[in-house]
């Protein structure tokens, strides 16, 4: 008897602790954010060689400053093509994040800042949804030769694209969180 009592009192327990699991025990997934470890800047003109300013960070976060490198020569005053692309390199194969950023347009602009004295100027090519600038395709106009000029691309995730300005390229009222920012030095021949 005492042997029945034993075991209806561990089949009790057992279904009691079965039937307390819930199915909301299963972990909520996290969208984390990229990484982009590369910035590359293609300027294609009409006629003539086609100018790639990159930024490389292999090593993310890490220690190592990011690499700058620039092929080609920009020619003045002429109308460029700009193609930007984002990718994580620490993937196998690379990750391009510029495809999410055009998936997602809605939340995503590229700024492209010129930060000394300079006649360089760009415009977008590409838009949202809503009418509203992306960023990732624009025309680039090379300006007057001069040389240690900079330029400033911003990828900021959720700015808001209706703030002053914003439409036109001027990042101040953007808000919005950084995803990505590179500083390139080129000259003007």
């Amino acid at each position: 008897m005492k042997t029945i009592k034993y075991l209806f009192l561990s089949v009790l327990s057992l279904s009691a602790l079965v039937s307390c699991s819930s199915d909301d025990d299963t972990p909520e997934v996290v969208n984390e954010e990229e990484l982009i470890t590369t910035v590359r800047l293609e300027l294609t003109p009409a006629t003539g060689e086609v100018v790639v300013l990159q930024s490389q960070d292999l090593d993310g976060d890490g220690p190592d400053a990011p690499i700058y490198t620039m092929e080609g020569d920009l020619v003045a005053n002429t109308d460029y093509i700009g193609a930007v692309q984002f990718l994580n390199e620490l993937e196998n194969p690379a990750e391009d994040i510029t495809l999410e950023v055009l998936e997602e347009g809605d939340d995503h602009q590229v700024f492209y800042t010129f930060t000394s004295a300079t006649d360089s100027s760009f415009t977008y090519n590409d838009v949202d949804s809503d009418g509203n600038p992306i960023g990732v395709s624009t025309l680039f106009n090379s300006g007057a030769a001069s040389t240690g000029n900079t330029l400033v691309v911003t990828l900021r995730h959720e700015p808001s694209k209706s703030a002053d300005g914003v439409s036109a390229g001027d990042i101040t009222n953007a808000g919005g969180a950084t995803d990505a920012e590179v500083t390139f030095t080129y000259d003007v021949n």
